[in-house]
């Protein structure tokens, strides 16, 4: 093989692929067209081989070197590039998109709310009616230390945080996958959850608030609650657009209609995921502890939900 000719010949795809490599990591892969991003695959390929040819005939280290080189910032374009395009596609969803997404599907997050604050203020009434009522709804075991020992069951969790994190964490991604995936049900078990949830939370408020523990259960639900509930709302949410497009698929037919409305409900999942996380840790470390006084728990709890308020609120410019 005559190594100069075959240099020559070479050398402007070697020269083109640079070029093109320099333009894509300076400006990123979105800057490219449609037949340049096709041009660099191919490039690519090719040089990939001429290195390996100049291996093979023992070519001059330097011009190796530079092959080397010039195949590994291609690699990195093509394959780890379009991972960095991903991770800006997360980004940017996180950042504009569960907004927009939380805006359109609202009116089903807010009959979820409804849902469960109906069962909160029912199993409210009932328990102050009715003291056998509170037995339907809350464990006995902690009927009886709230009511016998006065005295609240979150400091089981000091000492063991990690494995009451995960626990809670776990739990809580159950309830909302089961909320979500309730709407194949045309919504029953969605509902079921959610005012089942609701009876639960309003009968242990009127279980502390009959003991005068109210202030310190607050407390504690606050800072985590400010996540946590928001996010299975929005759960309950995805299972009603999933119950919508089965029994009210207006203009579409059945099958787009599930289509249409589980894209919705999968990126409301998506970002009901991070909330959970974030709430089970806040619950397994931040709220049960004892050195962190009440009034800063209240205050931790009520800015993470404006905080979400206002997030949820963005719209892009």
């Amino acid at each position: 093989m005559n190594i100069q000719r075959w240099i020559a010949r070479r050398e402007p795809n070697w020269q083109r692929l640079d070029a093109l490599l320099k333009q894509v990591e300076k400006k990123g892969l979105k800057s490219a067209r449609a037949g340049e991003i096709r041009e660099l695959a191919s490039l690519y390929r090719s040089v990939a081989a001429d290195l390996a040819r100049a291996r093979t005939q023992q070519i001059g280290q330097t011009l190796i070197q530079s092959l080397q080189i010039l195949t590994t910032r291609g690699y990195t374009q093509i394959y780890q590039g379009s991972r960095r395009q991903e991770w800006r596609a997360a980004l940017e969803f996180y950042r504009w998109g569960l907004p927009l997404v939380v805006q359109q599907t609202f009116p089903y997050i807010a009959l979820a709310t409804g849902l469960f604050l109906l069962g909160a203020v029912v199993a409210w009434w009932y328990a102050w009616q009715d003291p056998t009522f509170m037995s339907l709804v809350v464990p006995q075991h902690l009927i009886s230390q709230v009511r016998d020992e006065h005295k609240l069951w979150m400091g089981s969790i000091v000492g063991v945080e990690p494995l009451a994190s995960s626990s809670i964490m776990i739990n809580n991604l159950s309830v909302s996958f089961g909320a979500v995936a309730g709407g194949i049900t045309v919504g029953l078990y969605t509902t079921y959850l959610m005012v089942f949830n609701g009876l639960l939370i309003g009968a242990v408020g009127t279980l502390v608030g009959q003991n005068n523990l109210a202030y310190p259960f607050w407390a504690f639900v606050f800072p985590h609650g400010a996540l946590e509930l928001p996010a299975i709302f929005f759960a309950g949410g995805a299972g009603l657009l999933l119950a919508r497009a089965i029994l009210f698929p207006g203009k579409y037919r059945r099958g787009d209609a599930l289509k249409f409305y589980s894209f919705q409900a999968a990126q409301l999942v998506f970002g009901i995921v991070p909330m959970l996380i974030i709430a089970g840790t806040i619950e397994g470390f931040f709220s049960p502890n004892p050195n962190v006084p009440d009034p800063i728990k209240y205050l931790v709890g009520l800015g993470l939900f404006v905080f979400l308020v206002l997030y949820c609120n963005r719209q892009r410019r």
